[in-house]
């Protein structure tokens, strides 16, 4: 349609044509499957409450002066995340440039030598923003798993023997509540007096960092465990008395199963403990990571520090969520009760 037969249209066909197209697109609403139409308002409320956020971020930050500027915004943001990411390519360039040499090098060794004594040396490069996030990944990992693997077997022992819980529940009760900043220079300085190798497997301050996260994280999945263990049906009891199902078999087939919900409330938790507890942990042992780049982020000062920083708070967040969403995805696929609402 061109525009002098839009201009010749009054107005009462103007709006016919809006009721027509609003008619159509409700009718097509109207023809989506069941599930899709009672999912609209499901991403509708999330999506709307993000567009707010991020709306008031941008008012209020533009109200906020600091010494290094005004307070970032979601546009600045943005911005110094797009710079994190094209340095961290350079770095990788960078990196490949530095492997590529090698290579040449050694291939002319061994042209004129085959007998040469050839060596590729490690990239001792800067690790960027990405390597950083990775680091975090692996310490909190290792922590959390080592932990969990602790946390669960005797979880259950608490929960199943009265004796037990009367020993170690005032050994829960009493390290449950320090702070990762109290074990910090503790742990700091046994894994400096024990740890001494000429070749170390792994750096100090990555064993540091390890050993807070499991010391602090492991709490929530002991209790929640030892609660689950401890409140199995009656009914599933006496089926086992009557069975006379070992011990063994007994936890496997009757306890664990039966504890599956309080085990991953407590491990979804004690998740989001490790998490908080690496970043202070990194900041303070300078084991290279998100808390470590915070923290030498604050100290340079310059005028794209707070971008930066306000990156990496972005990024922690995000990552935090997408953990705890992985092991609700784990709880759904473990749990027997599949009627069950997990959220």
């Amino acid at each position: 349609m061109n525009t002098q037969a839009l201009a010749g249209r009054s107005p009462m066909a103007f709006r016919q044509i809006g009721q027509r197209l609003l008619r159509q697109t409700w009718e097509r609403l109207q023809t989506l499957p069941t599930d899709a139409a009672k999912s609209l308002p499901k991403l509708i409320a999330p999506l709307l409450g993000l567009c707010v956020f991020l709306l008031l971020w941008q008012l209020l930050a533009a109200r906020v002066e600091t010494s290094l500027g005004n307070f970032p915004g979601p546009t600045e943001v943005y911005e110094q995340a797009s710079n994190l990411w094209a340095e961290h390519k350079a770095e990788m360039e960078r990196a490949d440039a530095f492997y590529a040499r090698q290579e040449a090098r050694n291939e002319a060794l061994l042209a004129r030598n085959p007998n040469a004594d050839v060596r590729i040396r490690d990239y001792t490069g800067k690790p960027t923003f990405i390597d950083q996030i990775g680091t975090s990944l692996i310490t909190v990992a290792t922590g959390f798993l080592i932990g969990s693997a602790i946390a669960i077997p005797l979880g259950i022992l608490i929960g199943l023997s009265p004796t037990m819980y009367a020993a170690m529940n005032p050994i829960i009760q009493l390290l449950r509540p320090v702070s990762p900043l109290a074990w910090l220079p503790l742990v700091t300085i046994v894994v400096a007096a024990t740890y001494q190798s000429a070749d170390p497997l792994f750096a100090k301050s990555f064993l540091v960092s390890a050993i807070c996260v499991l010391l602090c994280s492991l709490w929530p999945t002991l209790v929640n465990t030892a609660v689950g263990a401890s409140s199995v049906s009656s009914d599933l009891v006496n089926v086992s008395r009557v069975l006379r199902l070992s011990k063994l078999t007994h936890i496997v087939k009757i306890v664990l199963p039966s504890s599956v919900p309080m085990i991953f409330a407590g491990l979804r938790l004690s998740l989001g403990v490790a998490w908080m507890v690496l970043i202070a942990s990194e900041m303070l042992a300078q084991n290279p990571g998100l808390g470590k780049f915070v923290w030498d982020e604050f100290q340079n000062g310059s005028s794209q520090s707070l971008g930066r920083i306000m990156v990496a708070v972005v990024v922690i967040g995000m990552i935090g969520f997408l953990l705890d969403r992985g092991m609700l995805a784990l709880q759904r696929a473990v749990s027997w009760d599949k009627t069950a609402i997990l959220r």
